[in-house]
């Protein structure tokens, strides 16, 4: 039997994600350098990918949950934007399929620009439906940002193509007549409000990028609107811009 060359084995661990595979075993008799650190990589890919699948099965476990009392279309609810200074609040509501498998969906604030990316791109193709609910800045200085903040929700919820039979929302109850349950740091616990807390981010994100173009000198497409060092030497400099909440310190006292 013909030798397997280091990259030829190293190119079939990549597929293989089970420790009782009896190649693996075969590989661990060799003793080419090579193959024992290639056997340490996969051992340690595979610890991440082992995690990653527990965390993923712990964050079902509300889902799970309301599919054992009867419930089909479950909702996950989130919201970002409560803390920038300028830009709206958003909000999206996700209904995932009981066989929804993706494994590194997370609280959207845990994970990198580009692994929200990519997470956005497969939770649009895997999901049931994705409403999105926006309130503007002018709204927020009108009514506070927890309000608005329950308002884009509602909005995201009305958006859906379903009527959904439970919701999950990340600690905060709507007004509607749907069985809900609502979760402190729900974004880091199910794996709905998850996927709704990756949506609405990368939304937004998008969004206050576009709004750089407009309103340039705030540093909005790498801040979000947050108050960064460069964001409020912006404001220093340029004063404040359609954009801003009007309502929130320091721009409450600039105009």
């Amino acid at each position: 039997m013909k030798t397997e060359s280091i990259q030829q084995i190293k190119t079939t661990l990549t597929t293989i994600n089970n420790r009782d595979d009896e190649r693996i075993k075969l590989w661990q008799a060799d003793e080419r350098n090579g193959v024992q650190q290639a056997l340490a990589q996969w051992d340690r890919r595979l610890q991440r990918y082992e995690k990653e699948l527990a965390l993923f099965e712990e964050m079902k476990q509300f889902e799970n949950n309301a599919r054992s009392m009867g419930h089909r279309l479950i909702v996950g609810i989130d919201e970002v934007g409560r803390g920038p200074l300028a830009g709206p609040v958003v909000a999206a509501a996700v209904i995932l399929p009981k066989d929804f498998q993706l494994l590194g969906v997370n609280d959207s604030k845990k994970l990198s620009a580009k692994k929200r990316d990519e997470l956005y791109d497969e939770i649009q193709n895997q999901a049931i439906s994705i409403g999105i609910g926006m309130v503007d800045h002018h709204k927020i200085d009108e009514i506070n940002i927890y309000q608005a903040s329950k308002m884009a929700m509602g909005i995201a919820l009305e958006d859906l193509c379903f009527t959904p039979d439970y919701l999950l929302i990340d600690a905060m109850k709507l007004d509607v007549d749907i069985p809900q349950e609502s979760l402190i740091k729900g974004d880091a616990r199910s794996i709905s409000i998850a996927a709704a807390s990756i949506v609405a981010k990368v939304v937004r994100d998008r969004l206050m990028e576009d709004y750089a173009k407009m309103y340039p000198g705030y540093g909005f497409e790498k801040n979000a609107g947050y108050g960064t060092k460069e964001h409020l030497l912006g404001l220093e400099k340029q004063g404040i811009c359609t954009i801003h909440r009007k309502t929130f310190a320091p721009i409450k006292n600039m105009h």
